[in-house]
């Protein structure tokens, strides 16, 4: 491990792909008010914003689950994530900015969207991006995030993240040749779906 590993940032940088939220059954938790918790689990459900007044126990963001990996991209879809750097310490962080890459096998592509003069973070604030990128290359795929800021010791220091996703193919295309006896030539094309979900075609 390098001694640059061991250094701890004075931000913190998460990303996380913006993707449909998958559904999950979730472990509803309820008593009844006479039990030793009372209505503390109750009123637990009755607080989540998503609840509907009388029937708690069906809030929306219960059913559904955030992206936990990056996982899989079929080309031809948009990839689009979440970049945030936060201000952990109890201080002011000068001259933070971001900067995001996708690298592929054949090129590097810019993604950052936001204006690259560096800010200051002041305690507890996030600066934040999202991009957006039509995928057109299949095979492997590294999101490079770069953050750079300004460091107690008034040195710039600049740390990397990488987050590497494959891009495959969403259909498997076969052809067929059939000659008739009219000398017709026929192609019979079978368009196989080999995603793990529905796909519309237009």
């Amino acid at each position: 491990m390098d001694n640059k590993d061991l250094v701890e940032h004075l931000v913190a940088l998460k990303v996380m792909r913006l993707t449909k939220p998958a559904l999950v059954s979730p472990k509803i938790v309820t008593c009844d008010f006479k039990d030793l918790p009372g209505n503390i689990l109750n009123n637990f459900l009755k607080d989540d914003a998503t609840a509907v007044v009388q029937m708690e126990t069906l809030a929306a963001g219960q059913f559904l689950l955030l992206p936990q990996s990056f996982g899989n991209i079929y080309l031809g879809e948009t990839f689009s994530c979440y970049v945030c750097v936060h201000n952990e310490t109890s201080q002011p962080v000068q001259s933070v900015s971001i900067k995001a890459d996708l690298q592929t096998s054949l090129q590097r592509v810019p993604l950052t969207t936001q204006n690259h003069t560096p800010v200051m973070l002041d305690v507890d604030e996030t600066l934040s991006d999202v991009i957006h990128h039509e995928v057109k290359d299949l095979g492997t795929h590294i999101l490079v995030c770069e953050v750079t800021y300004m460091s107690n010791y008034n040195t710039l220091v600049s740390f990397r993240k990488f987050f590497k996703f494959e891009v495959m193919k969403p259909l498997d295309v076969k052809t067929k040749f059939c000659n008739v006896e009219s000398d017709d030539v026929f192609l019979e094309a079978q368009v196989q779906n080999i995603t793990s979900g529905p796909i519309i075609l237009e």
